[in-house]
């Protein structure tokens, strides 16, 4: 391995991320409002990073090249659902989930909000933390290259499917239709497309450093994570009840890799 182990790089990295979610807790305390912590669920992969990056010894191509996509995607994503939060208030999905406490709300959200997305932060990081732990590679091979382009259009559709996604429900003629438009027009959720290109890029980078290969877990969980539980599907199901319209757009339009829309009968 490099100036640090592997194991060694895994604990800390662990460590101050549950320190992190433990700060944050305490501040949902005081705010009585979770709703933050998914800014941080980006923030924290800029945080795992930085810290490797330092921790390792901060040289090597593919160390910089996860450190910049990880920094650009994280810092830009963690800034638009702060925005996201203090504009819309607190999310509907966290106040369902917390009216349903029976007990102790702080101890519940402590377990099932806060420790929990610390954890799963920790093993969907799983590349970054590889790369950093692994030597210093003087130069990017094809795989490192080939990961920094499917990251980039990763990021491209988050950030555009972000945007536009703000412009069409900051017009009130919109009020209540369905986004079907620009990047929404070919997939259902090009931001979640966009995080899963970003993952699985930087796990391409994982595979030209030792042990890389070991990291897939990382975007596995995260893929499954956005597809089939809290991210699309849980959307849909609630999409599906309250917007009239939706269940033709579910119809017509790629679940989650960009395609063109099915035509009408």
């Amino acid at each position: 391995m490099g100036s640090v182990s592997l194991p060694e790089l895994l604990a800390y990295d662990f460590l101050v991320l549950i320190g992190c979610m433990l700060l944050l807790w305490l501040i949902s305390i005081r705010l009585g409002d979770v709703s933050f912590v998914d800014s941080f669920w980006a923030a924290g992969f800029v945080v795992v990073a930085a810290f490797a990056y330092c921790f390792a010894g901060g040289d090597g191509a593919q160390r910089q090249l996860v450190l910049i996509v990880t920094a650009v995607w994280g810092s830009r994503l963690a800034l638009y659902l702060f925005w996201r939060w203090r504009h819309d208030g607190p999310d509907a999905r966290y106040v369902a989930m917390v009216a349903r406490v029976k007990g102790s709300v702080p101890l519940f959200t402590l377990k099932n909000v806060f420790l929990l997305q610390g954890v799963m932060l920790w093993i969907v990081s799983l590349p970054i933390q590889f790369v950093m732990a692994a030597p210093a590679g003087a130069m990017l091979g094809s795989l490192a290259l080939a990961g920094g382009i499917l990251a980039a259009i990763g990021i491209f559709f988050e950030t555009v499917g972000d945007w536009q996604m703000a412009r069409f429900r900051a017009d009130p003629a919109n009020k209540g239709q369905v986004m079907d438009r620009g990047l929404w027009r070919y997939t259902r959720h090009p931001n979640y497309f966009g995080d899963a290109c970003v993952f699985w890029g930087l796990y391409l980078v994982a595979l030209e450093v030792e042990h890389g290969m070991w990291s897939v877990f990382g975007p596995l969980l995260l893929t499954w994570t956005l597809v089939k539980w809290s991210g699309a599907a849980l959307l849909e199901r609630r999409l599906s009840r309250s917007k009239p319209g939706y269940e033709a757009y579910l119809a017509r339009t790629s679940s989650f890799i960009p395609w063109f829309p099915k035509k009408g009968k």
